[in-house]
């Protein structure tokens, strides 16, 4: 049995992710982080930052649960819930949970999206650490920010991969919640 090698830290972890020009249409250049969550050592380092929003100066763990933005959200979502020992609640498009849900509205550039979670996924009062892959617009965060609300928890943190600086992301989600990004691009 080989011996894993040192862990990358969170800068060589980050410079995993690819830039795709073009994709998905002309003009757009993509983030692609597959490369990363292909290297254990990356995706931990990652991981580890991302949950770290979650612990107090301490270390201790300060929230109730996790909860992961559809899709690439749950990626990154779940395994930092088990690096938090804390549950896991996947947020959803309209129409993909299959009991009584919440639902909040959001504009897009072009339309309009909805968003689900479980009405009895978060217990009155439970904290909760939000995790995404990007921060565009805003509107997704902002979104799970009032399911949150609706089931009668608190959003304790927001911590997202990257941050697309150049968008309204940080002030459409307000000054009312910590935001933590590894990455402003």
């Amino acid at each position: 049995m080989t011996q894993p090698g040192p862990r990358p830290g969170l800068a060589s972890a980050l410079a995993l992710i690819a830039d795709v020009p073009d994709f998905p249409e002309p003009g757009v250049l993509f983030k692609d982080i597959t490369p990363l969550l292909a290297d254990h050592g990356a995706l931990r380092a990652v991981v580890e930052a991302l949950a770290a929003p979650g612990r107090d100066d301490a270390g201790r763990v300060v929230v109730d649960k996790v909860l992961g933005m559809e899709s690439r959200g749950f990626i990154l979502g779940a395994p930092v819930a088990l690096a938090l020992d804390v549950g896991f609640v996947p947020v959803r498009k309209a129409g993909k949970l299959p009991r009584a849900t919440y639902t909040a509205s959001y504009v897009l550039e072009y339309g309009e999206a909805t968003l689900e979670v479980h009405q009895d996924a978060l217990r009155p009062g439970e904290r909760v650490l939000l995790v995404d892959d990007v921060l565009a617009t805003g509107g997704t965060a902002r979104a799970t920010t009032q399911l949150v609300e609706r089931c009668g928890a608190q959003v304790h943190a927001v911590a997202m991969l990257m941050e697309l600086g150049f968008l309204p992301g940080r002030q459409t989600l307000g000054d009312d919640v910590p935001l933590t990004t590894l990455l402003t691009v």
